[in-house]
């Protein structure tokens, strides 16, 4: 499903036109949260993933990504949301969120996420501090490790 917005840019979830690349050069340089993962990690994470969405520039590069894990009936994680620093401000995060979790197959799920930062981005899409009945484990990765 792709939409054009008026932004002059392309938001949709085809994950054969995702450029690894470019990925794999936010997530390693620039994103806090998983620096760690090495190419390989990304490149599976990318490919075992339920959905990815993604933002293209008039070129058709790749300048924003998203992706989420899901059991497919009921619940989805989101992860690795980013927009290039030089594409910001021109509401693609939003795009991207929306696209994800809203006009496709999980807008009925409950969506989990993890973040230090773009609370303000994410509380407009409802996502909240979790009730009572969620536990956590963590993992022994740590973000900017």
């Amino acid at each position: 499903m792709a939409a054009q917005g008026t932004t002059g840019y392309d938001v949709d979830d085809d994950p054969a036109r995702v450029d690894l690349d470019v990925v794999w050069a936010f997530l390693s340089t620039d994103a806090y949260w998983g620096r760690w993962r090495e190419r390989a990690d990304v490149a599976a994470q990318v490919r075992g993933a339920w959905r990815v969405t993604a933002a293209y520039d008039h070129s058709g590069a790749t300048v924003g990504f998203a992706r989420a894990v899901s059991d497919g009936v009921a619940i989805a994680y989101l992860a690795d949301v980013f927009v290039l620093p030089e594409h910001r401000g021109r509401s693609l995060g939003r795009r991207l969120v929306a696209t994800m979790i809203d006009d496709g197959p999980g807008a009925g799920f409950r969506w989990l996420l993890h973040t230090a930062d773009a609370h303000g981005l994410y509380a407009g899409f409802g996502f909240a501090a979790p009730d009572g009945t969620l536990l956590e484990r963590p993992g022994t990765r740590r973000a900017g490790a």
